[in-house]
């Protein structure tokens, strides 16, 4: 698939805050692409960037291999859905969605004939005489798609477009948004803070965090290999285990942490005496009676967390950390107040990079592997 959008070194600065940073992006032809983050990482100001609501400071942007940094955003191939619809509340559904044709004097006739379309592609045929006030949000945010649709746009840019709606309604138009997309073959540039969302209905994301996009991936690339700690404790659950590495053997690692020994698989880009991050995902986590080579913890069983089908174990480390571990229910898990050794496998650890002075200040009394 080609690149229909790119951003290269684009950085935008208001003020004193450096907003975007260094941002290089590609995305695909007919890729649903999401922008995922905290409030304030820069998600929806790179979106207002190529939609052309707002200039960049430094860097280029280039739709279907086009410069656009000089032209207008109705001079785009690119459309916009915001989280508040922004539907003409004083128009009917067909006007809504014939606006942008009646400007551009297509004929009548056409018109009809395309507000049909998109009223039959968005499920709302049989509305087209109804005004906003007598809609639901989830109805007027498929008449903000469907209005947003009829230009035909190669890229749809989608500003937290669910966030206004309820849960039950929002996954219902998470799978409809997907559906659509993959009908349309138009690609998506999607901006949410939500991480379900996220994983739910995007090809890749791209997670933001203060400017910088931290790591691109695919769903699965970005939960089982996240790049950074960020990445790691922003996605999901994870324990977290701050350490050095002590000894690496046939890329088996042995960490020392503030309590103990842990193991890890190394990838081959990291040395003995780096200083790491180690995460372990609750559903990799697996407790013993006894200890197990290659880790010290210990623990207590402390609480449990009932989560219909998920079952989640609280241990409490000696240190007084605590850390998680999922199972279906049903399984077999020990009680409250029994002691533990929490271990995993050695390739369920995903090792990250990380510096000094994010290590345990202990770790330099942390016992040492022998």
């Amino acid at each position: 698939m080609t690149d229909i959008v790119e951003l290269k070194k684009v950085n935008k600065v208001f003020g004193t805050n450096h907003v975007v940073s260094d941002l290089d992006l590609s995305v695909k032809e007919g890729e649903f692409l999401t922008l995922l983050g905290s409030s304030g990482c820069g998600k929806t100001t790179t979106l207002r960037m190529v939609a052309g609501f707002e200039e960049p400071t430094s860097g280029s942007i280039m739709v279907e291999g086009e410069a656009v940094g000089n032209k207008e955003p109705f001079e785009r191939n690119v459309n916009t859905v915001f989280q508040s619809y922004a539907l003409f509340p004083h128009m009917t559904i067909y006007d809504n969605i014939a606006y942008s044709l009646k400007m551009k004097k297509v004929k009548k006739s056409d018109i009809a004939q395309r507000v049909g379309e998109m009223l039959e592609m968005v499920q709302l045929q049989g509305y087209e005489n109804r005004y906003p006030t007598q809609l639901s949000g989830g109805q007027k945010q498929r008449v903000a798609i469907a209005r947003a649709l009829i230009n035909r746009p190669r890229v749809l840019l989608l500003d937290e477009p669910l966030g206004a709606l309820d849960m039950k309604l929002r996954k219902q138009m998470q799978l409809e948004l997907k559906r659509l997309q993959k009908k349309l073959n138009i690609t998506f540039i999607y901006v949410t803070h939500d991480q379900e969302e996220a994983m739910t209905m995007s090809d890749r994301i791209g997670i933001m965090h203060d400017g910088i996009l931290d790591q691109l991936g695919t769903p699965s690339e970005i939960y089982e290999h996240p790049a950074t700690r960020f990445v790691a404790t922003f996605i999901g659950e994870t324990n977290i285990f701050d350490g050095a590495i002590h000894r690496i053997n046939n890329n088996m690692a042995s960490i020392d942490i503030e309590n103990g020994l842990i193991t890890g698989q190394s990838d081959g880009s990291f040395e003995e005496g780096d200083y790491i991050a180690v995460s372990v995902r609750p559903e990799k986590m697996k407790l013993s009676k006894v200890q197990v080579e290659g880790f010290s913890l210990e623990g207590v069983v402390k609480d449990f967390i009932y989560i219909g089908s998920v079952m989640k174990c609280i241990v409490a480390l000696q240190n007084g950390n605590e850390i998680r571990m999922e199972r279906l229910v049903g399984e077999t898990l020990p009680g409250i107040g029994e002691k533990v050794y929490p271990y995993w496998d050695a390739q369920s650890a995903v090792l990250i990079h990380t510096k000094a002075d994010t290590v345990f200040k202990t770790i330099e009394n942390a016992p040492l592997a022998v």
